[in-house]
């Protein structure tokens, strides 16, 4: 997103159902938003694959260091064991992940990693390094009663479904937007998933860039960190909108931030309208998704002991996105130095063809 003033102002608006009966100002609305930075990209999973090497596809992974294949909160405790975060806000050790996406080459059917970049900052920059994420944490923007209370130690859930190859039902909670090169940088505007972005793979080429948009559950059961399928603990809010109301469903009462992940891939060099001829197009997920239906991410919490509670609680006021006085920011720079090595190790660079997509995957 571009964050100018009068832009943020304009996305405040936009992330509401009704517009008209918002007073959105640039300080005083109703998310969290920072830039993290690539920790790793590996083939680890320790939410649906926990203590596997070389789980089935890629992840890029960023957050807190103390990630690792099993992140049992019986003995990991993130923001104890974490050293550092890629993330900018420096009492957040949680955990985010998301699949990689490749480029196959239509001429001799190999692969190569498309490169990821991060969104754009206040400033209106981006953090220079490849990869990374932007994180949102969003109470209702709707509604009266805007209360939320924050995930417990050791939570974690999932949003999408990466066996899907077939558009799900109701509104879109995973989306790609096709960048025009003039919106590289801001990552376009206006809500997200939004009636132009698809559920889909773009059928198109985007010489600015993918966004893809992730918003996960914003209801609880309000006992259970995790469930067999990661999923059944938490639910959407009822209703046509895919973001938070202040309602939610008798099943899951307890109302948490909206977590929303904003991934942003650099397809520049991929955006040959041959490649698009005749209705195709040449990316796939790392799990094999040749159609897009499949986003999806990973979510595992980890701030320090009442940081996120008192930033959600500060919301309104003089907090919003990267600018909230009860929250500690760190650099782009000490974001981006904190990183760790490979616990899966092979050949994942941007700049390598290979013959398969490590796992090697069924395309569907």
């Amino acid at each position: 997103m571009a964050w100018a003033k009068g832009v943020l102002i304009s996305l405040a608006a936009l992330l509401v159902q009704d517009v008209a009966a918002q007073g959105i100002s640039a300080k005083g609305s109703d998310f969290l938003r920072f830039g993290c930075s690539q920790l790793v990209i590996e083939r680890t999973d320790p939410i649906v694959n926990p203590g596997t090497l070389y789980t089935p596809h890629l992840h890029q992974i960023v957050g807190g260091n103390s990630f690792n294949i099993t992140m049992d909160p019986m003995t990991i405790d993130p923001p104890k064991t974490s050293k550092c975060t890629s993330c900018r806000m420096v009492e957040d050790f949680s955990n985010y992940w998301t699949a990689s996406i490749f480029f196959r080459s239509p001429e001799n059917g190999t692969y190569r990693r498309v490169p990821q970049m991060t969104n754009g900052q206040l400033n209106g920059t981006l953090m220079p390094q490849e990869g990374g994420i932007t994180v949102y944490y969003m109470r209702p923007f709707s509604g009266t009663n805007k209360k939320t209370t924050v995930f417990k130690p050791g939570f974690r859930m999932i949003a999408g479904d990466p066996s899907l190859r077939t558009k799900p039902s109701g509104p879109m909670m995973n989306c790609h937007r096709c960048l025009s090169k003039s919106e590289r940088t801001s990552g376009g505007s206006g809500a997200p998933c939004a009636p132009t972005d698809t559920a889909e793979f773009p059928k198109k080429p985007c010489p600015g860039g993918i966004r893809v948009t992730v918003i996960f559950p914003s209801c609880w059961d309000g006992k259970n960190v995790d469930s067999p399928d990661h999923r059944s603990h938490v639910a959407y809010a009822p209703g046509s909108s895919n973001l938070a109301s202040d309602k939610c469903p008798a099943t899951h009462p307890v109302r948490i931030p909206q977590v929303m992940y904003e991934v942003m891939y650099d397809t520049s060099e991929f955006a040959n309208p041959e490649y698009y001829k005749d209705g195709k197009q040449p990316l796939v997920y790392s799990f094999g998704d040749t159609v897009g239906y499949g986003a999806h991410g990973d979510y595992l919490f980890g701030w320090t002991d009442g940081a996120l509670q008192r930033a959600m609680d500060a919301l309104g006021t003089n907090c919003f996105s990267e600018s909230c006085p009860v929250l500690k920011l760190q650099s782009p720079a000490d974001a981006i130095a904190c990183t760790k090595p490979q616990q899966a190790k092979e050949e994942v660079s941007s700049d390598v063809w290979l013959k398969e997509i490590p796992g090697s995957p069924m395309m569907r």
